[in-house]
């Protein structure tokens, strides 16, 4: 198949909409979500639908063997995709080794005063970890509250935790949303 026998394109509805400029270029397409975009690929492999295609990495390509049309249709060039394993932390058997951990999701809540986050962040700082993304959301039913989601990453896991331990006290609820080897 190339793109003038292609009727359909299946990925996940947030692939399809992240390349949604170069779709635009293609009206006679359908696009069809699907749950996963490596899924897309597979599924087009296995029934050997004709006129199909499938937005996922080249890796999903090659693996079920499917010709690669295109690269690089995203509309965003700098956009990624995070995959993570994720696990029941209580059973640490299944977890990657503390060792090799260096990045950490927080999610916390403050009491609405003066320099709540400042006392956080400072914390955060004071014991080397470096904060690579913070987010604050509303409260739904609590005005002037916020819950705030943070990525923080760490060389020293024992800092880490001694900070985690650290802001406990500053904070009105903590809680630890995953521990991973991140880039």
């Amino acid at each position: 198949d190339d793109w003038d026998t292609i009727a359909e394109v299946n990925s996940h509805p947030v692939a399809l909409m992240q390349c949604r400029h170069y779709l635009a270029r293609h009206p006679k397409m359908k696009m069809v979500e699907t749950y996963d975009t490596a899924g897309a690929a597979a599924d087009i492999a296995r029934d050997r639908r004709h006129g199909h295609a499938a937005i996922c990495h080249a890796d999903a390509a090659r693996r079920y063997g499917l010709k690669l049309l295109d690269r690089g249709i995203e509309d965003n060039k700098h956009n990624f995709t995070r995959f993570l394993v994720l696990c029941d932390s209580r059973h640490e058997e299944y977890a990657p080794c503390t060792e090799l951990r260096n990045k950490a999701t927080l999610v916390f809540t403050l009491p609405h005063t003066e320099g709540a986050l400042a006392r956080v962040l400072t914390a955060i700082s004071s014991f080397g970890i470096n904060l690579t993304k913070i987010q604050s959301l509303p409260i739904i039913g609590h005005e002037w509250q916020y819950r705030f989601y943070v990525d923080v990453t760490f060389a020293d896991y024992v800092r880490y935790l001694q900070c985690v331990q650290a802001l406990r006290p500053l904070t009105l609820e903590l809680k630890i949303l995953g521990e991973y080897t991140g880039d």
